[in-house]
């Protein structure tokens, strides 16, 4: 295992990630699974189905980390059933001995979504392929900053690192370019709350809504692009 990363386990017992060097958490301490299902599931895929009944959803995820994001619109789109296509931006994807050992599969219980975790990790990078029935996901080793396509997207899971560890991601610069990839009506989910961080949502052109947080956040955003 990198000297650089350790997998930890957060209170609701699901497995993360803590970076060494950059002294930061992949999720929160309070629990990783119900901190990606609040912010990302609930008040992001789930509300967006809620007004798009049945629709074919475009996904752009900043941060694949561990895949638990992924990992957990699968099973929603396993439940429910809809069109996924998934994009996902990592430019340090973890090994595979730090991935092999999370929990989230013996969490999960479903042998289904163990198959699928493992499938997604073992996938080709920088193409898109098909993850499950239905579900597309494209793995690509890049940064926001360099991302370039021609694809629209419906719902962005933003979910880099924070600003104070990786403020390069979280100015207007970038938040202008997830705007402009965005569909009218697209939402944007994220644990961030802080203050500037909401102006330049608003300067961006977003319709910024404050919602509860996880447990152990007060607060999450969630952002529309009118």
């Amino acid at each position: 295992m990198s000297d650089q990363l350790r997998v930890i386990t957060t209170e609701d017992g699901s497995s993360s990630i803590y970076h060494e060097g950059l002294r930061e958490t992949y999720h929160s301490f309070h629990g990783a699974i119900q901190e990606s299902q609040h912010v990302f599931i609930k008040a992001g895929l789930n509300y967006w189905l809620s007004q798009n009944r049945g629709q074919p959803v475009d996904i752009l995820e900043v941060g694949m980390g561990t895949g638990l994001n992924v990992i957990l619109t699968l099973r929603a789109q396993l439940e429910i059933g809809f069109p996924v296509h998934y994009t996902t931006l990592e430019p340090f994807p973890l090994p595979e001995n730090v991935l092999q050992a999370v929990n989230y599969k013996e969490l999960l219980n479903h042998r289904v979504l163990s198959e699928l975790f493992d499938r997604i990790h073992e996938l080709p990078w920088d193409q898109e392929v098909s993850a499950s029935l239905e579900f597309n996901l494209e793995k690509l080793k890049t940064t926001l900053q360099e991302f370039a396509t021609e694809r629209a997207y419906d719902l962005v899971y933003f979910d880099a690192f924070a600003p104070n560890k990786q403020p390069e991601l979280w100015g207007v610069q970038w938040l202008r370019k997830v705007h402009y990839l965005m569909k009218p009506g697209a939402l944007l989910t994220t644990y961030c709350a802080k203050g500037q961080f909401k102006r330049d949502l608003k300067a961006v052109g977003f319709e910024v809504e404050p919602l509860p947080g996880p447990p152990g956040k007060m607060e999450m955003v969630r952002a529309t692009k009118p």
